[in-house]
């Protein structure tokens, strides 16, 4: 028997029925479990005005990182990062009439300043296509000024009638990237290098959360774009959340805001333009993909803490040890913290770690210490061993290297065990109600995606029937939808 195993029953956390250390379990009601995590965890809190969030240091940190992984994958593909001004003039918003028809019920106008009513009202920042294609029209004169690749790092706000913390916000953070091209093969190929190169790479190595890639039908593509391309993944209540987004622009905004460019000829032509963005709403699928009934699983990569140390009792040999276990660890080049709150009990302390999902906690107490041991416990896993004082290092490092992938391997099971390949409409409903339904494009069309509307089922994307990507020109007909019911 450990330490750990050995603490007193009263430093245990209060549990009730159908909780696990005061949680409720993701079985008996998903909502809630998240909702609880978002707040037991310390991530976010609900801002003080209607929808919006605070983002707590422990939430905040692990967007810290994965905006880290992000924009080193954007700055690879070449873009570079730039800022636009939060307000927007109404009138700029008015110049491409899909793009407002399919913003209008979410914007915020500001009417008044310094106590006087404006001239002219301005837009807060839904997304930034109108502002930055006007500088765009100022900055592209010649093909020698493209492509131009430009990605921010900010805040949009948007009306949200139904807010939940991460997921839809008033108020969320987010890059968004826009570039302008030669023509429409570069572009496009662009978009796609996003979506792969990009999204998919680090929501899959980084985040562990596996995702289906594809385009957007008619109805579900962003307004304003030709071709939506798409991440999407499945939560563990089986429903979708879409990771990121990459939009194929065609000219529609470069013909609205007159951006032109002269060619190797002399001859004016319009450029041809990609968007694309991923938000904070990527916490949320971390907790949705890898959480249980105790709490957030981080991949290692983006935990703002990989180790915690504890004390189990009070004692000198045991601080000693602990510290020093500590200090080899961060030589090693773990996020380490030294838990030393022996006024805290041990139950305690245990629980609120798993909650907030650390990858490894190291227990040492004055038992094991005596044999020269150590609980090492993969938060993943849930699983504790014993290690001696002089292989803790090694086996955190194995922890910490297969705890990201382990994690994927378990999302990708769950997936593939709750996805259903099928042949008709009528199958699609009954299957995309408990997870995903793959069925012929064919035997959907825009009729089927109204009788899933009214089911609250969407199409995700569509695909190859191999799940690879569409080529240019090819008919939809001939792929496959990804129908789920989403966030």
């Amino acid at each position: 028997m450990t330490d750990a195993d050995a603490a007193p029953d009263s430093t245990r956390a209060p549990t009730r029925p159908g909780t696990r250390g005061g949680l409720t379990t993701r079985a008996e009601d998903f909502p809630r479990w998240y909702q609880e995590v978002v707040a037991r965890a310390e991530l976010a809190d609900n801002g003080p005005v209607r929808g919006t969030m605070v983002i707590r240091p422990w939430g905040y940190e692990i967007w810290e990182r994965l905006q880290a992984a992000i924009d080193e994958r954007i700055k690879a593909a070449g873009a570079h990062n730039a800022y636009f001004p939060l307000f927007i003039p109404e009138a700029f918003m008015r110049l491409e009439a899909e793009h407002v028809e399919g913003f209008d019920p979410e914007l915020w106008v500001v009417t008044h300043g310094g106590g006087r009513q404006l001239e002219e009202p301005v837009v807060v920042r839904p997304t930034s296509e109108t502002v930055i294609n006007h500088f765009f029209a100022k900055w592209i004169q010649s093909y020698r000024d493209l492509p131009l690749l430009v990605n921010q790092w900010c805040n949009v706000v948007r009306w949200e009638l139904r807010p939940r913390l991460f997921l839809r916000t008033t108020e969320f953070l987010w890059q968004e990237g826009h570039t302008a091209h030669a023509d429409e093969a570069d572009a496009r190929a662009y978009a796609l290098r996003i979506l792969t190169d990009v999204y998919r790479d680090a929501i899959e190595e980084v985040a562990g959360i596996p995702v289906l890639v594809g385009h957007k039908t008619a109805r579900e593509r962003f307004a304003g774009a030709v071709r939506t391309w798409t991440c999407e993944a499945m939560m563990g209540d089986g429903k979708a959340l879409q990771m990121g987004t990459s939009h194929e622009l065609g000219q529609n905004f470069a013909k609205a805001f007159g951006i032109q460019y002269s060619d190797a000829t002399g001859a004016l032509r319009h450029v041809w333009q990609t968007s694309w963005g991923a938000s904070t709403r990527l916490i949320g699928a971390l907790i949705m993909a890898h959480g249980d009934d105790f709490g957030l699983r981080l991949p290692p990569a983006l935990a703002p803490l990989e180790v915690v140390v504890l004390c189990v009792r009070e004692d000198d040999a045991v601080y000693k040890a602990a510290s020093a276990l500590s200090e080899e660890l961060r030589r090693g080049g773990h996020r380490v913290h030294l838990d030393a709150r022996t006024d805290t009990g041990f139950g305690r302390r245990t629980v609120d770690w798993e909650l907030k999902g650390v990858p490894v906690r190291v227990e040492v107490g004055p038992r094991d210490l005596a044999e020269g041991n150590v609980t090492v416990v993969a938060r993943h896993l849930r699983k504790k061993e014993t290690v001696a004082l002089a292989g803790v290092a090694d086996a955190v490092e194995r922890i910490c290297r297969g705890a990201g992938r382990e994690l994927r391997d378990e999302a990708l099971a769950f997936r593939e065990a709750r996805t259903a390949t099928v042949g008709s409409m009528t199958e699609a409903l009954e299957a995309g109600s408990a997870g995903f339904a793959r069925v012929p494009w064919h035997e959907v069309g825009e009729s089927g995606e109204l009788q899933l509307a009214a089911q609250a089922l969407t199409v995700r994307c569509l695909q190859r029937g191999d799940g690879s990507l569409a080529a240019a020109g090819e008919p939809d007909d001939a792929l496959v939808a990804v129908v789920g019911r989403s966030y």
